[in-house]
């Protein structure tokens, strides 16, 4: 008997053993026991209300910010697709689907004369930049949401608020399960023109200093906090992860197929053909480097799920 034959029944999909690595931007990982791809937000609720509670839930996104450890994923994977990435404008609130990606909500509002041009070279969709607190340009997604739809582990659709998830650095305390399906995003007027060009600029300086056509998952690793004179710990991360790693001398340190980018070496990369825990391990291998070269402890800011392999 196999988990699948248990599930509450579905208008979308459900894969058993579905493979995830060709869902991440690494390309790698094992399965998920079984994925489920819900029709809209009430065949999702539906079948999260029906779920035994003992059967664990992972909701993924586009995998711009994961590793999927080799021996796949237990449970549920959800992933949101077609008729979770609408865009519609209520003034200057923009309305947005949790599966849309943030690179198209940035130019849809700009077409609105709408400044969200933060978003526009960050990976990833909208309901994981919530997830995360995504940020870019001295700007992060908390500054601009006015509120999100879920859908709890439970079933239960529920507005929540900035306070309900407690924005800090790269980080939101959104419950285990729950499901973001939309998300409210106030925007600041601005001229269309020149969102866009600021956006192109945006886009040609990210080009010359990150490795956007390498298999990356974005940032490995939070800028660490400095100190203050007093010693205590000041967050605003004028100290860079990718200083603290080239200091250590992990630029381009690797480990099998996985790479610490040469170009930026906060950049884990995908080589050749690594796998999840070839990348796992060379980042661990870069975060106890940095601590004896500078006594700073790196925070993975890349997600790290699943199963190692058997």
């Amino acid at each position: 008997m196999t988990l699948i034959s248990d599930l509450p029944d579905v208008r979308g999909a459900l894969t058993e053993s579905r493979d995830l690595a060709s869902l991440t931007w690494m390309r790698v990982g094992g399965p998920a026991d079984v994925l489920f791809q819900p029709a809209d937000q009430d065949d999702l609720a539906q079948f999260l209300k029906a779920l035994p509670g003992d059967v664990p839930v992972f909701p993924m996104g586009v995998g711009s910010n994961l590793i999927v450890r080799d021996g796949g994923i237990a449970g549920v994977v959800i992933r949101l697709g077609r008729g979770f990435n609408g865009i519609a404008f209520d003034g200057d609130t923009v309305v947005a689907g949790a599966a849309a990606l943030d690179a198209h909500v940035a130019r849809k509002a700009a077409d609105q004369g709408l400044d969200l041009t933060f978003l526009r070279t960050i990976p990833g969709s909208i309901g994981g930049a919530v997830r995360m607190n995504a940020g870019c340009y001295g700007q992060y997604l908390a500054d601009v949401f006015a509120g999100a739809t879920v859908v709890t582990r439970d079933g239960e659709v529920k507005t929540v608020t900035a306070a309900d998830l407690q924005f800090a650095y790269r980080q939101t305390e959104l419950p285990e399960g729950w499901v973001l399906t939309e998300v409210r995003l106030k925007a600041s007027a601005g001229d269309a023109g020149a969102l866009h060009q600021r956006m192109e600029e945006q886009l040609a300086r990210r080009d010359d200093t990150q490795p956007t056509k390498d298999r990356t998952a974005g940032s490995t690793f939070r800028n660490p906090a400095g100190f203050s004179s007093t010693g205590k710990a000041d967050d605003t991360h004028e100290l860079k992860a990718w200083k603290v790693i080239e200091d250590a001398g992990m630029r381009g340190a690797r480990l099998g197929g996985a790479e610490m980018n040469e170009k930026h070496p906060n950049f884990l990369t995908n080589r050749d053909s690594a796998t999840a825990a070839e990348l796992e391990g060379l980042g661990e291998e870069v975060r106890k480097k940095v601590y004896e070269t500078s006594g700073i402890t790196l925070q993975w800011e890349i997600m790290r799920v699943g199963r190692s392999q058997a």
